[in-house]
């Protein structure tokens, strides 16, 4: 009943800018939860990009800048403003404030299976071939 993500981070082989899952290796996992969303994280800082494709469910427990829409598409991360605000650090290479990146977005999708890993039919146009490919047997179920 759960939904299928794929699970990786930049650090695979194949998980980066141009997917091929093929080099991570499988085809993903099962979600924990039922009602689960694919999520691809892109991280920015100047020219560097890590991305990280997993659940929502698996996020949320470590990630506070998630944003509160989580419909299908992309969209900036959400500004924590009390993250490590009682934390006196004097390691200043610890990240407790999240603010070592530039900028960081959020891509939401649960209408298809292993869907944080396309990027090259999406919106209008990936649901125009679904379209047009279920009409194309439906013709040739009906000519038998």
């Amino acid at each position: 009943e759960a939904i299928w993500c794929y699970r990786c981070n930049s650090a695979t082989p194949g998980c980066g800018d141009k997917f091929n899952w093929r080099g991570i290796g499988y085809l993903g996992d099962p979600c924990p939860e039922d009602d689960d969303v694919c999520v691809k994280v892109i991280e920015r800082k100047g020219t560097m990009e890590t991305y990280t494709r997993d659940c929502l469910s698996s996020l949320q427990g470590f990630r506070t800048d998630i944003p509160a829409d989580k419909y299908e598409g992309c969209r900036p991360a959400a500004r924590d403003l009390n993250l490590a605000h009682y934390v006196n650090t004097s390691v200043k290479e610890l990240d407790v404030k999240r603010d070592h990146y530039d900028s960081t977005t959020f891509c939401f999708c649960f209408l298809d299976h292993r869907c944080n890993g396309a990027t090259a039919l999406s919106g209008t146009a990936g649901y125009l071939w679904k379209l047009v490919a279920c009409l194309l047997l439906a013709m040739v179920a009906l000519r038998r």
